[in-house]
């Protein structure tokens, strides 16, 4: 048996290629002292990802050219040499697209399958459903009865927001990408509204959808839709500034006009990353599992199998291809 890896071959110039990526059999690795290794069942591709692979400033270090692409996955010890770890047990680690991964157990996470899936701790009861809870509450701060708009809201972090925007009495509304997301977005999310950005009537359907205008807008894509929503904001609303994935490909796409908006409206803007928040994270984690484990909160992953088609699925997720939570199923 091999270990199979997934590297980062070059950084992309512009939009991400397969080439950007170099997939090869290595040896499977051996628990040292204080070490565990597990085998990964599902590796998570997320947005972020695309940052790590350009060579530039950022919140968090880049990516190496040469070594295995960094990831988190959820899997089962399979050796260990670690007194809190044991054979068996599952896990979420962060040891990139590969098989199997070596950890000295910093940073992970024990999880319970019998919980809830176990697919559902890279998604709604993991760093994106965190990244939803912190952004809507610590900086989003909505109030029942006002109006909660979201972009990408069939995805990981978007469909979660609006979700517990609606179980705080607001009205949620959501933005993608064509009609059979934002009918799964109203129908089985239960979003209030959701408006198709693809069908060229962005300005007056977000009129159409939020009568009494915005008070808290989610940010997960910058570019256009922030310059549409602009518009409608209302008197000392708030924007949590999740992501910009309209420009992570390209930057030009994320300029914005209507910056007026900001003054005349008293706008607070926040950009924020869920790790500088670990402090909130075993509250939000409770919440979220609490909430999956009994129905409360719903879901969608799309699942690529097998490690070799990673990059193509990063791709698509990069393009707006995917519906819901992006996923790889290895085992």
């Amino acid at each position: 048996m091999k270990n199979i890896q997934v590297l980062l071959a070059s950084r992309p110039r512009g939009p991400v290629e397969e080439s950007n990526f170099r997939i090869v059999e290595t040896d499977i690795p051996k628990a040292g002292e204080g070490e565990f290794v597990a085998r990964a069942h599902y590796l998570s591709l997320d947005p972020y990802m695309r940052g790590r692979m350009d060579d530039s400033k950022s919140y968090a270090p880049k990516a190496v050219v040469g070594d295995v692409m960094v990831g988190t996955v959820v899997g089962e010890v399979i050796e260990s040499r670690h007194e809190k770890f044991k054979v068996g047990d599952f896990v979420e680690t962060r040891t990139g697209w590969q098989l199997y991964g070596r950890s000295n157990g910093g940073g992970v996470r024990k999880v319970d399958p019998g919980y809830v899936p176990l697919s559902a701790y890279l998604g709604a009861v993991g760093m994106p459903g965190v990244t939803a809870w912190i952004g809507l509450n610590e900086h989003g701060r909505p109030k029942a009865g006002e109006t909660v708009v979201v972009s990408a809201a069939s995805g990981a972090v978007g469909s979660v927001v609006g979700q517990l925007a609606k179980l705080k009495g607001c009205r949620a509304v959501g933005i993608a990408g064509g009609r059979a997301k934002c009918d799964y977005v109203v129908n089985e999310l239960g979003f209030d509204a959701c408006v198709d950005y693809k069908a060229g009537n962005l300005d007056a359907d977000l009129a159409a959808a939020c009568p009494k205008g915005v008070d808290v807008y989610y940010d997960n894509v910058g570019g256009p839709v922030l310059d549409a929503v602009l518009l409608h904001m209302n008197a000392f609303s708030r924007i949590p500034l999740c992501g910009q994935i309209s420009g992570y490909n390209d930057p030009d796409a994320l300029t914005v006009r209507n910056v007026r908006s900001f003054l005349i409206n008293r706008i607070q803007l926040r950009g924020f990353i869920c790790s500088d928040h670990m402090e909130l994270w075993k509250t939000a984690l409770k919440e979220l599992g609490a909430l999956v484990h009994e129905g409360k909160l719903k879901y969608r992953e799309s699942i690529a199998i097998g490690l070799e088609n990673a990059p193509k699925a990063f791709i698509g997720l990069l393009k707006g291809q995917n519906f819901g939570k992006q996923l790889v199923k290895l085992i």
